[in-house]
């Protein structure tokens, strides 16, 4: 069985990092790296980033920790999206480790 996977888009690099630190802080998990996108109408967004942050876990730590990180985001730039994959297959598993910020 695969872990949980709690998947959560805000705006903003500084955002990622204090939601990131409230989801590890409110549960046992760990973190896959951070992704980016720059969406095509990047200008008419609060901060023209958005950066994915992935906690993995048990489901009810994966909950946790998307819950927490969502209040610290809408503190500051918003949440975007979010979601929970209970069970993570095993051929998604590279995929999660997939990032933007390593492309030059």
């Amino acid at each position: 069985m695969g872990k949980a996977t709690g998947i959560i888009e805000v705006f903003g690099l500084a955002c990622a990092f204090v939601a990131c630190d409230a989801g590890c802080k409110a549960a046992d998990v760990t973190v896959e790296t951070f992704d980016k996108n720059k969406p095509a109408k990047a200008d008419s967004l609060p901060v023209p980033l958005i950066v994915c942050i992935k906690f993995r876990g048990t489901v009810d730590n994966v909950v946790a920790a998307v819950e927490a990180a969502k209040v610290a985001a809408n503190r500051l730039t918003g949440v975007v999206s979010s979601h929970v994959i209970s069970n993570t297959e095993a051929d998604t598993e590279y995929l999660l480790k997939l990032n933007a910020f390593d492309k030059k």
